[in-house]
């Protein structure tokens, strides 16, 4: 994007403070917009509350994203719709993956991304809302050869995509009924190289056919298997809202933990981060033996604390 003078936003505050920005009450207290603009949206009595205005045009970028990426459309502006000029997904996250925004309410707003190849070409993993704006502007990036479902909540735009784009799309045989057209089904528990690179973990937790998807020993889209928590400031699974079964979760960490290696985690719900793979594999192994100790309970969305 322009950053001179002449290219920014007519929106953009040059330092002053920006009004009239609030969140509607559709929000869903899924996490999103506090994920994008954590100084300005906090989580107040269950769902996403503006805390402040933006002071300056970084943080107006940052409530921007919040808005484009956000499924109900909830972080608004009393006077005007939010800048086109200052969408800024797909968003680069870090050398080669994007977070693609523009979050869809089939997916209870999850978030979803492209990776890279070595090839080249790009693969998504889950998807964003679909558009035909969107795919052009995906495409543009490159070639995108696979859709990766992380499981079956998440399914939902996955064959659209996939034709729009001639890929193939994948998903576990424990939730092929979510895309009972895919391309590529995945079985059983083994580990699968789906790409030079690109491994695929079967985790049977969350769903019956949760997969992480590991790049590079570097990258895990982990979907709703697993997160990292501003509340407890650690990886957790988000046990309030385990649909399958916690013991199967627990036994798929148990099966799983030593084999994972990875430095950035990506889910779906839940806040990304970043931290040396030997400190993650530690996490893991400690968040596997927390697992083991949890019992059963009904699904709680209300419970829950990102």
């Amino acid at each position: 994007m322009d950053d001179t003078p002449e290219g920014r936003s007519a929106h953009e505050t040059e330092g002053a403070e920006e009004a009239g920005w609030y969140v509607d009450e559709r929000c869903t207290n899924c996490d999103v917009a506090r994920q994008l603009a954590p100084d300005l949206i906090h989580e107040v009595d269950g769902r996403s509350e503006l805390v402040r205005q933006p002071r300056d045009d970084a943080e107006l970028r940052r409530l921007h994203a919040a808005a484009f990426a956000c499924h109900t459309r909830s972080i608004r502006h009393r006077a005007r719709r939010p800048d086109p000029l200052l969408d800024p997904f797909p968003l680069l996250i870090d050398d080669g993956v994007h977070l693609c925004g523009h979050n869809s309410t089939h997916t209870a707003g999850a978030n979803s991304y492209l990776v890279r190849r070595p090839s080249g070409d790009l693969m998504m993993v889950d998807t964003p809302r679909w558009s035909a704006s969107l795919a052009d502007r995906y495409e543009r990036l490159g070639g995108v050869s696979d859709i990766l479902l992380t499981h079956r909540d998440h399914a939902a735009h996955g064959r659209r995509y996939a034709d729009r784009f001639g890929a193939r799309l994948w998903i576990h045989e424990g939730d092929l009924d979510a895309a009972p057209d895919a391309d590529r089904v995945l079985r059983g528990t083994d580990v699968v190289e789906i790409d030079a690179g690109m491994l695929a973990y079967p985790l049977p937790g969350h769903t019956r056919g949760s997969v992480l998807f590991v790049a590079e020993k570097r990258y895990c889209f982990s979907g709703d298997s697993l997160f990292w928590s501003r509340s407890t400031g650690d990886v957790e699974v988000a046990e309030h809202v385990t649909w399958y079964s916690i013991r199967e979760l627990a036994a798929s960490l148990t099966r799983t933990v030593d084999r994972l290696h990875f430095e950035w985690l990506l889910p779906g719900h839940g806040d990304r981060r970043h931290l040396p793979a030997r400190e993650m594999s530690d996490r893991l192994r400690r968040l596997t033996a927390r697992t083991r100790d949890m019992a059963p309970r009904p699904v709680d969305f209300d419970a829950h604390r990102w």
